[in-house]
């Protein structure tokens, strides 16, 4: 399960993806139009701009935008920048790998084998949908 910081993030990405102006948007409206509380997302805007996920502007009219066109940032991106790893178990991780502290044989373990392949599954989704496709296909992945 992804945390409340990570959600966030995503939802106001997807603001920023749906604005096409590329005028700077200020957190208050932000977190007004996304129902998000402005002082949390102060910091994870922070965050995404410290990941070089978003641009901020300062003055009267700052605020944030996409660092990159929509079609370049991937929910993949923003989750592990927000969120770390993808997967469920830290020794089937890319990025993040672990070995667990229990296991007696990687090679062997049933556990292991299953969770790579739901890790597998979910970052192919993730690294291949972009802010783009998500605005653009509003159904996009809904069962």
């Amino acid at each position: 399960m992804i945390s409340q910081r990570c959600r966030y993030a995503l939802k106001a990405m997807l603001n920023l993806a749906r604005d096409s102006s590329g005028i700077p948007k200020q957190v208050s409206v932000l977190a007004s139009e996304e129902n998000i509380p402005r002082k949390f997302l102060e910091g994870i805007m922070s965050e995404l701009r410290q990941h070089g996920l978003v641009e901020s502007a300062r003055g009267k009219s700052g605020g944030y935008r996409l660092s990159r066109p929509a079609e370049l940032i991937t929910f993949g991106d923003i989750m592990r920048h927000i969120d770390g790893p993808l997967a469920l178990l830290a020794c089937v991780s890319q990025n993040f790998y672990k070995r667990c502290d229990d296991c007696k044989d990687e090679k062997a373990c049933e556990l292991r084998r299953v969770m790579s392949r739901v890790r597998r599954e979910a970052s192919d989704i993730l690294d291949r949908t972009t802010l783009f496709d998500a605005v653009q296909q509003p159904t996009l992945g809904v069962l």
